[in-house]
């Protein structure tokens, strides 16, 4: 049997049902195999960076690793920007490139680069096929290992002349990852530096999410009846109506969230990386001490002091300290913090009501956040893309359930909205999917909707225009007190989705705004609405967070 007809089989028995990518020269005997596979569906795209995202994506909301595809050379880097994403923010993938023949990669060749040394930098093992035969053990340790806590990407390498080889059929068996909890010392040692704490503060990070331990933690939390702030991550772990709910913190700026951080004596970290929000812009402040919940060991950072590390299963590890609680601390951040919150949520969803000119073009980001989350049912995904929308989407956005924003946060990529959301409605093709995106992000992958077109995709584009790069619009401003170099102008997106095959919509003004998304979301097919946004609100907000006082 030849190579690539073990290695399909061998991911058919990983379970693989879709596989994104562009064939190429050096990859087409894997193509040819895919052929014949009854379980695997090969997605063409139409670049292989929107192929890594909707491997991203689809691995997200699975929990099983995605699979992307591309040729040696340009196809594999064009994949970098993706994979970067999928590590950073802990996505399960396996990418698989093509590779010059093994008689040629000792010396200067077409299209040769070490992709091995490259790709190492961006996931979490990359390995070139040496032999043919060892295929189903690499297959096996790849899937393995970008599954595994905590989960990321990994590459495998197969050059072209081993692609077509004769070997045997085999294939290794898939066996349940391994689990572990913190030792029972470990636990009572935690239990005992929460006891003696007056103000606990849980931080909710995106690991929750992806150990299913959302109900685990609301439970501890209720147990403490103590506050939980999400990151941008893992919104949805707490319903947005909880009353314990201290909403996101994340902004890069000053915001009411910090204030709750800043009185809190302990901050009880549960599933959060890093690259999520670095420590220092959210532990600066007379520097409070960390009981660490994850499944790996802390980060060494001055300012994330940990007294305790309870690493293992989260699910377990809240069990365990719920059921063994002394008390609860009930306590809640002063100048009535939460209600301040609420009303913010509030304030934004009666200003999104009130049409105070209804002629005017340009909409605040924040009433066309609130209008969706009126009319959009509860189990709708939305996948957002990069830009100054985002900061929206993280603080006025709130999800009934976790894993339902999806954002590319520790890579903060451009371009991830259109692909992660044929990712999105492959993985969850029973719910509601949106994407959001500013016109800078939305250009860079828009090609990908023709990708979706011919899979017979239905969800909604929303296209945000305000004809410059925004977020770094205002970060000049607030910088220099000028601008430069952010503006741009667009092609008509309407008429640019009809060439798609797809409808496109228009708002014009405020008081269509809200006819329109229900129309868009009522038709049932591929939508792109172009929305015009007021760009003099991005300034707005940063100048907000800037001027937090606490007390």
């Amino acid at each position: 049997m030849k190579a690539t007809d073990v290695m399909v089989r061998c991911l058919e028995n990983e379970g693989v049902q879709y596989i994104f990518g562009i064939p190429g020269e050096e990859n087409i005997d894997l193509v040819h195999s895919l052929a014949s596979s009854n379980q695997i569906q090969f997605i063409s795209a139409r670049h292989e960076q929107g192929a890594a995202f909707m491997a991203d994506v689809y691995g997200r909301l699975t929990g099983k690793a995605g699979v992307c595809l591309a040729t040696l050379g340009p196809g594999a880097t064009n994949l970098i920007t993706g994979i970067g994403d999928v590590n950073l923010d802990h996505a399960p993938v396996v990418a698989i490139t093509g590779q010059a023949s093994m008689e040629r990669m000792h010396k200067e060749s077409h299209q040769y680069i070490d992709l091995v040394s490259m790709f190492q930098h961006v996931t979490k093992w990359s390995v070139e096929v040496k032999r043919a035969e060892t295929l189903p053990e690499i297959v096996r340790k790849a899937f393995k290992l970008a599954e595994m806590e905590k989960p990321g990407a990994v590459l495998i390498e197969l050059p072209e002349d081993l692609a077509s080889e004769e070997i045997e059929l085999q294939s290794l068996p898939k066996t349940p990852l391994p689990k572990s909890i913190p030792s029972t010392h470990e636990m009572e040692h935690a239990l005992k530096r929460i006891h003696q704490s007056q103000k606990p503060l849980i931080i909710a990070g995106n690991g929750v999410i992806r150990q299913l331990a959302s109900e685990e933690l609301r439970k501890f939390a209720e147990a403490l009846d103590i506050p939980v702030t999400h990151t941008f991550m893992a919104k949805g772990v707490l319903p947005p109506d909880h009353v314990l709910n201290l909403y996101t913190m994340g902004l890069q700026a000053k915001d009411y969230v910090l204030c709750g951080v800043h009185e809190a004596d302990l901050i009880i970290t549960v599933g959060y990386d890093f690259v999520e929000y670095l420590p220092m812009y959210w532990n600066d402040e007379q520097i409070k001490p960390i009981i660490h919940i994850d499944t790996q060991p802390a980060e060494v950072d001055l300012h994330y002091p940990t007294e305790v590390e309870l690493v293992g299963d989260i699910k377990e590890t809240l069990k365990y300290l719920t059921s063994h609680l002394k008390g609860a601390k009930t306590w809640r951040p002063k100048n009535d913090l939460v209600q301040k919150l609420k009303q913010e949520i509030q304030d934004a969803r009666v200003e999104a009501t009130s049409i105070s000119n209804p002629e005017h073009a340009a909409i605040k980001p924040q009433i066309i956040l609130s209008q969706l989350q009126k009319i959009i049912p509860e189990n709708t995904i939305v996948v957002s893309d990069v830009g100054a929308h985002k900061i929206w989407i993280a603080r006025h956005f709130h999800p009934t359930y976790p894993n339902r924003v999806i954002i590319s946060n520790g890579f903060a990529s451009m371009g991830i909205a259109i692909p992660g959301a044929i990712g999105a409605k492959l993985a969850c093709p029973n719910d509601p999917v949106i994407s959001i995106t500013g016109d800078g992000g939305f250009l860079m992958n828009a090609a990908e909707i023709e990708t979706a077109k011919r899979l017979g995709l239905s969800f909604v584009i929303l296209v945000l225009n305000d004809r410059k790069y925004s977020l770094i619009d205002w970060k000049l401003r607030n910088r220099f007190n000028a601008s430069y170099g952010v503006d741009f102008n667009n092609p008509d997106f309407v008429r640019l989705a009809e060439s798609f095959g797809i409808s496109g919509l228009r708002v014009n003004s405020q008081q269509e705004l809200e006819p329109t998304l229900q129309h868009a979301l009522q038709l049932n097919e591929m939508v792109l609405v172009e929305i015009f946004v007021d760009p003099e609100e991005n300034l707005k907000l940063t100048q907000q967070l800037g001027k937090l006082v606490c007390r």
